[in-house]
């Protein structure tokens, strides 16, 4: 069975590519957790350093990953850097860009925007 939601030869090179990428991403971060768990629970000293090494490992390979990702995918690079690395509250970017993009579409007057309006759905 395929792993693919389309047909596997309608596929490019380049959407494979991505899905072996992101694949391996999840990958990577199960085995993150898995160590994690086991590290947790383990009650040996030496053990512990052996496991804590090895999920590093796997963080490594995880940022690897998702650097990849950033770098080729489309969407990916502007979104990651609207999140990562900044102390915004998690979610405020969300918030700001809706926020953006309603006052966009209820600026027709101003000559930007479709002159739809919004369509949020007003509470009285």
């Amino acid at each position: 069975m395929s792993e693919y939601h389309e047909p596997e030869a309608e596929l490019g090179d380049d959407v494979r590519d991505a899905h072996r990428a992101l694949l391996s991403l999840q990958e990577e971060i199960e085995a993150v957790d898995w160590y994690q768990q086991r590290l947790t629970c383990c009650k040996n000293p030496e053990l512990v350093r052996v496991l804590e090494h090895n999920r590093n490992e796997e963080i490594e390979h995880a940022a690897m990953l998702l650097e990849w990702v950033r770098r080729e995918l489309p969407g990916w690079d502007e979104r990651l850097q609207k999140v990562l690395f900044t102390s915004r509250t998690l979610g405020a970017a969300a918030d700001t860009e809706s926020e953006s993009e309603a006052g966009a579409s209820n600026s027709s007057a101003s000559g930007r925007g479709l002159g739809i309006g919004s369509l949020r759905q007003v509470t009285p």
